[in-house]
């Protein structure tokens, strides 16, 4: 009788199973994979729990919380005791930027065979500033091009920033581009998604998906709002998400007598829903992107998408791109 094939086991690496754009993508991967040939597991950075966190343990996969990463030793004795404990891994899919580089120094040191290093996004402005910053950019990096066995970005910049400019000529690196579900935009709009958010029939409603962060650009939305509030009154905007920054933009909002026209949602699992059923106009003016999965989406949705020009033409669906 011939035995059953030994399932792949796949470990990835990241800071938490929120509702991000890294972790919507995994989930897509999760939900779809064939667990008779893949086992996928998920290394934290966190004891918290995170919304995603059930429907991982729900789909076979574990999640196995690795703490302390600013304490590198720390860190290293509990990869390796996280490692012991849930059994040998064919791979180490790390996407915690340039700590990667620390992550596929770790899993070589522990025998995993293949080791990735993932980049999902680009260099924030003034991030290599610091000399104590460009060292630690210098170090990962190089530890990057000596422990992983294969580099995946989702854009030309987003490898130059991990992998440097002469990743082209790296056998081990590649462009994957971050694909999508269809599946929830096939069911069209929702008439009571409106009246569940209490919008009016007859508003205009920009939209926004993403976190609140520096690099989303909050602040400038509000004033597009304002601006546009100010030649149609009927006009809401609609946030999606949370961050560090929230409390700051919600104080703002207010500030700008904007807290009738601005609706703070949070966290969603009913994203595609939001974006067919209860928008006119998606907009992300983002000081710096990779590729948003969120704009992906939107245009998905059939959503008129206004993007900032940091990130177009990478998140325009329809747009050729070498990038």
């Amino acid at each position: 009788m011939k035995s059953a094939t030994r399932r792949i086991r796949i470990l990835h690496v990241l800071g938490g199973m929120v509702r991000g754009g890294v972790e919507t993508w995994l989930m897509h991967i999760l939900r779809h994979a064939d667990r008779e040939r893949f086992q996928m597991d998920f290394l934290v950075h966190t004891a918290q729990p995170c919304p995603y966190d059930d429907e991982v343990r729900a789909l076979g996969g574990n999640i196995i919380p690795c703490l302390h990463p600013a304490r590198p030793w720390t860190y290293a004795r509990n990869f390796r005791r996280a490692l012991a404990a849930h059994g040998r891994y064919d791979i180490v899919h790390s996407h915690v930027y340039h700590y990667s580089g620390y992550v596929v120094r770790l899993a070589r040191r522990a025998g995993v065979p293949v080791r990735i290093a993932h980049s999902h996004s680009v260099l924030m402005p003034g991030d290599a500033a610091k000399a104590s910053r460009r060292l630690y950019l210098a170090l990962t990096r190089r530890w990057i091009r000596r422990h992983a066995t294969a580099g995946v970005a989702a854009s030309g910049k987003a490898a130059d920033a991990l992998f440097g400019p002469a990743w082209r000529r790296d056998s081990r690196c590649r462009l994957l581009r971050c694909g999508i579900d269809l599946e929830p935009f096939r069911c069209g709009a929702d008439r009571l998604a409106k009246m569940e958010l209490q919008l009016p029939s007859d508003a205009f409603v920009i939209g926004h998906v993403g976190r609140f962060e520096e690099e989303k650009n909050h602040r400038f939305l509000l004033e597009i709002t304002r601006k546009v509030v100010d030649a149609e009154p009927k006009t809401r905007l609609l946030l999606i998400g949370d961050g560090s920054l929230r409390t700051m933009i919600e104080q703002r909002a207010a500030e700008m007598g904007l807290r009738k026209q601005v609706m703070f949602v949070g966290l969603r699992p009913d994203v595609p829903r939001l974006l067919q059923s209860t928008l006119n106009v998606f907009v992300m003016p983002s000081v710096f992107e990779c590729l948003p999965l969120a704009g992906i989406e939107a245009q998905a949705a059939g959503l008129r998408c206004i993007f900032a020009d940091s990130i177009r033409p990478r998140a325009d669906a329809n747009a050729k791109t070498n990038d």
